[in-house]
């Protein structure tokens, strides 16, 4: 007689969730229910757009639900008698009484070496910082944000080309892959959590598209990070003729090129540049159209 699949319900919205929900459907786990954000209006016409998660879970049919807070599906949590639920950048705290419901708790997959860079920006502030090292974390959850014992985490090199989108995409398929080998041990109680050390918290902030205007009186080098780490969004920008003008790929160097803007401490070289209202371009077009003044400092 074939064992019985534990149920699972996964909670989660952005694309980085997206490996982690496909392998457990590869695996053959019993995804029971998905929960996933509201469908958000996107695109110039406002579209409304489904959440990556969602997608995946239309195209295997599975069961969704898309509560405006996650409180309200306490009751058809419940009703279906969840093992395991298991949470991946969804973007709202779940609340304790939902984290009680399953046998075997929550698990939540942070992509950062907790407990360093709890909350909703951890692979941006580790480019910023210019980390060499970063990882992800599969933890039980508790009430607190990112706070419950460690179940299991492994480290991640960050290469000095990374943007936030490439280090997102490597991270994800990584904690999709160790979600996969850890689980069967979990569900057998043959994993130890490990308390995260309270001495070694750190926390990010939710990102807004102010955040991404470039300060030039910074080095070259931070200017870079930043470009990185902010790309695609919120995007690293600057005001140029009172309108903003998106950074898109630039390099610290420390010779002055035709390419180059000088900054607080050596030279930035812009590789692809987008004014506002218009496509993206090389460094070298923009100088020798629109920026041709640029190099003043905007």
């Amino acid at each position: 007689m074939t064992k019985k699949q534990p149920k699972i319900i996964f909670i989660g919205t952005s694309s980085f969730a997206v490996p982690a929900l496909e392998n457990l459907i590869e695996d053959n786990r019993q995804v029971v229910l998905v929960v996933t954000a509201q469908d958000k209006p996107a695109g110039r016409k406002n579209k409304l757009t489904p959440s990556p998660i969602k997608e995946i879970a239309l195209k295997y049919n599975l069961n969704i639900l898309q509560p405006e807070k996650i409180s309200q599906a306490k009751t058809e949590i419940k009703k279906l008698e969840p093992n395991l639920i298991i949470v991946a950048s969804y973007g709202q705290i779940i609340p304790k009484e939902i984290l009680a419901l399953p046998k075997k708790g929550a698990l939540n997959l942070h992509p950062s070496l907790l407990p360093k860079y709890r909350g909703p920006s951890p692979i941006q502030s580790a480019i910023l910082n210019n980390d060499q090292i970063t990882g992800i974390t599969i933890i039980q959850m508790d009430e607190k944000m990112d706070h419950g014992p460690i179940i299991a985490q492994q480290e991640s090199e960050i290469k000095s080309d990374d943007t936030y989108q490439i280090l997102e995409n490597k991270l994800a398929e990584q904690s999709a892959d160790l979600l996969i080998e850890i689980l069967p041990r979990y569900l057998k109680i043959k994993i130890k959590p490990q308390l995260q050390d309270e001495n070694k918290v750190s926390y990010t902030k939710i990102l807004t598209r102010d955040d991404g205007k470039i300060n030039w009186d910074k080095s070259a080098q931070e200017i870079e990070r930043k470009i990185r780490a902010f790309y695609p969004w919120p995007g690293a920008w600057t005001e140029f003729n009172n309108k903003r003008t998106k950074i898109i790929k630039a390099k610290a160097v420390n010779q002055e090129s035709p390419t180059t803007i000088k900054t607080g401490r050596g030279y930035l070289s812009l590789e692809l540049v987008q004014p506002a209202g218009k496509k993206p371009m090389t460094g070298q077009e923009f100088f020798h159209g629109q920026g041709r003044h640029f190099k003043k400092r905007p």
